[in-house]
């Protein structure tokens, strides 16, 4: 045991051990254990399995000599905090932005508070929808038959790797959803207002329920639409009326573009699991329409968004940056639509049209952001 431990200070780099956290009350550092196996090959297979995952240099070996070695809790923390799907949080944060970026244009006020609890309160329903996903995907058995994971679709795969058990995943998913209802209601109770209080409402229920029985709504071929709901136009206007305490239609135009990109988002990252998907009966558009039909409105969406914001312009004197801004982004969008044909769509291992729309939406939602802090500049009154 000793010499094991020395090989792991030797080679630290790929053994990253994490010392810190020890005194986490024992349910909790039980309730998050990583599950044991019968044997030592067993064990073995799960390890090779590891290294040559792209997530798991957090993980160190478990087994020498037949015996189970728990890494220690901060470790565990690490991989709890991985399994929301850091990467992909942006999404959530991003429309924060946008609205509040839309409102200081508006009246030249900002509040820090609200804003800050705005960004928490959606970050933690995202990361705990994200979890809950991976938990209830675990039960149909989605994530078990998809053979085409990426970087971008497939699920975190911490349960199938036997990272996390199932019990943990769903715990930690109420526990975030748990923390976002309760900034939530801070919120609401700062602000009195019913709106924002059915805002919340609707984005815990539907984060929740997107692959929770018995709605399930992202099995239902209205999953994209939800989550162009949940992603766009919600927060958007939420953001907006946190800033102004106004509900007002100004935000229409931002809230639909922001709700069309990670619509694209959400779709495209579709392809890669569509033949789980039909397995699982989660009827996703892709499924549901086809590969060459959803593409084309892939296509058709995407193009939408340039002409929504092209025709911003004249309309609204408030929208000249931002929509100026947006169309800027048209390389990127050029790089997605290449990439998103028939051959690459339908061949294993190739993410590059989720990776371009990915970086279209980040890009995109910021140009909105940036355009509307230009316009203060120039006038802070529409």
């Amino acid at each position: 045991m000793r010499a094991f431990y020395k090989k792991i200070q030797k080679n630290h780099k790929k053994y990253q051990f994490f010392t810190i956290f020890e005194s986490l009350p024992r349910a909790f550092r039980r309730a998050f254990a990583p599950q044991t196996y019968p044997n030592a090959t067993n064990r073995n297979l799960l390890l090779k399995q590891l290294t040559n995952h792209p997530t798991p240099n957090l993980m160190a070996p478990s087994m020498h000599n037949n015996q189970n070695i728990n890494p220690p809790t901060s470790s565990k923390l690490v991989l709890l905090f991985l399994a929301t799907r850091p990467n992909f949080l942006l999404a959530s944060a991003l429309p924060i932005l946008v609205g509040s970026a839309l409102a200081y244009a508006t009246t030249s006020s900002f509040d820090t508070l609200r804003f800050c609890l705005a960004l928490f309160a959606i970050i933690c329903l995202h990361a705990g929808s994200n979890v809950a996903n991976d938990y209830f995907d675990h039960l149909s058995k989605n994530d078990w038959l998809n053979k085409n994971p990426t970087p971008f679709s497939g699920g975190r795969r911490f349960i199938q790797q036997n990272i996390l058990s199932p019990k943990s995943t769903l715990l930690l998913a109420l526990t975030l959803l748990t923390a976002g209802a309760i900034i939530g209601i801070f919120i609401v109770i700062l602000t009195q207002s019913l709106f924002i209080f059915a805002l919340g409402l609707v984005g815990l229920l539907g984060g929740f329920f997107y692959t929770a029985p018995p709605i399930k709504l992202g099995y239902r071929a209205v999953g994209e639409f939800v989550i162009a709901l949940l992603f766009g136009i919600l927060p958007v206007f939420g953001a907006y009326f946190l800033q102004t305490k106004i509900i007002d239609t100004i935000p229409i135009f931002p809230a639909l573009l922001v709700a069309i990109l990670i619509f694209l988002v959400i779709l495209i990252n579709e392809f890669p699991d569509s033949a789980a998907d039909a397995a699982a009966n989660k009827k996703t558009l892709v499924v549901h329409l086809g590969l060459r039909k959803a593409l084309w409105i892939y296509r058709i969406a995407l193009l939408t968004s340039y002409l929504l914001a092209a025709a911003a312009i004249p309309l609204y004197r408030l929208m000249f940056f931002p929509a100026i801004l947006y169309i800027f982004t048209l390389p990127i969008a050029a790089l997605a639509l290449k990439a998103a044909n028939t051959k690459d769509l339908s061949t294993p291992g190739q993410y590059r049209a989720s990776k371009f729309t990915v970086l279209l939406h980040a890009a995109s939602c910021l140009a909105l952001t940036a355009g509307f802090l230009l316009y203060t500049l120039q006038s802070p009154v529409i």
